[in-house]
């Protein structure tokens, strides 16, 4: 069954598919195995015609979008993964009297657009400054920071579902929680829709400037990381309690708990996917029995494991 999608990608897409592609490359943790099949659509429509073919073949597919705030298997991912192309970054400003409707294709930087958005005067997503990955990536995770959501701001969001269907769905209908989306099974966002509120462009510099200070001091650099390891328990930083009970420096191989922040992993040099998910277990465990608290985590663990 595989042959056959293969070759019908193949005759579909062109150079926009590619088999056995190497993960890594593709995260910014810097791990992951191969994918059997690699596709970077252009358009929804093009995304339409790739999950009818896929869907139509039983295959399995996955959205991989930035590549932060995801660990992928040693082994890789089996069927379709799927890579929003170039065309899935956009911004189309819609202003008006105090405000504007942003249409932002899933695939743009949310920094990029945080940065544009301070340009044009407009405040709502000052707070993801310095959040690495794309916008459609942060919506899957509700993104948020320093008392800010991406919830407080989207309007709707655009995608195809499993069928190939294009959808509109409305921000109320998307059932955010904390670091969460309820988006229907397999359905894939392509452009989401932000409403942003008019203000002093001094204002929203100094708000992104504390951000950004906040996260150069707190937060690792110089390694591969993916953000944020585990969430928040109520009341409580999931970094302070995983310092508490001595894990801070803990290593499982190249796998470290950072020495600067102890919510984040970081590959000190060819750490493995199962390394990582072996300090994780770890780092429960000890913050369990020392705590009696259960982190959960946020980053999502994909692939053949």
């Amino acid at each position: 069954m595989l042959t056959e999608l293969k070759a019908r990608l193949a005759h579909l897409f062109g150079p926009h598919v590619r088999f056995d592609v190497a993960l890594a490359q593709y995260t910014s943790f810097r791990i992951g195995g191969p994918a059997d099949v690699l596709v970077e659509p252009h358009s929804l429509e093009e995304l339409q015609t790739l999950i009818r073919l896929v869907t139509e073949e039983r295959g399995p597919f996955f959205l991989l979008g930035g590549g932060t705030n995801v660990l992928i298997s040693d082994n890789g991912i089996r069927g379709v993964v799927i890579r929003l192309g170039r065309r899935f970054d956009y911004t189309e400003w819609k202003e008006q009297p105090g405000s504007a409707l942003v249409t932002v294709g899933a695939g743009r930087s949310l920094g990029r657009f945080v940065r544009e958005a301070a340009r044009k005067e407009y405040s709502g997503v000052e707070f993801a400054e310095g959040i690495p990955g794309t916008v459609g990536g942060g919506l899957l995770m509700n993104a948020g920071a320093f008392g800010g959501e991406l919830s407080h701001v989207v309007q709707a969001v655009t995608g195809v579902n499993v069928a190939g269907q294009r959808v509109r769905l409305p921000g109320a209908d998307l059932g955010f929680a904390y670091r969460k989306t309820a988006l229907p099974e397999q359905f894939i966002v392509g452009e989401i829709e932000f409403l942003l509120s008019r203000k002093n462009q001094t204002s929203i510099a100094a708000s992104m400037g504390q951000a950004r200070e906040k996260r150069r001091r707190a937060q690792p650099h110089g390694y591969p990381n993916a953000g944020s390891i585990f969430k928040n328990p109520p009341g409580m930083y999931a970094g302070r309690v995983i310092e508490a009970v001595g894990c801070k420096g803990s290593c499982k191989g190249p796998a470290k708990i950072s020495d600067r922040h102890a919510n984040f992993i970081v590959n000190t040099g060819g750490a493995t996917a199962t390394q990582v998910w072996q300090l994780m277990e770890h780092v429960q465990r000890v913050v369990w029995q020392e705590k009696q608290v259960w982190l959960e985590p946020e980053i999502r663990r994909v692939g053949e494991w």
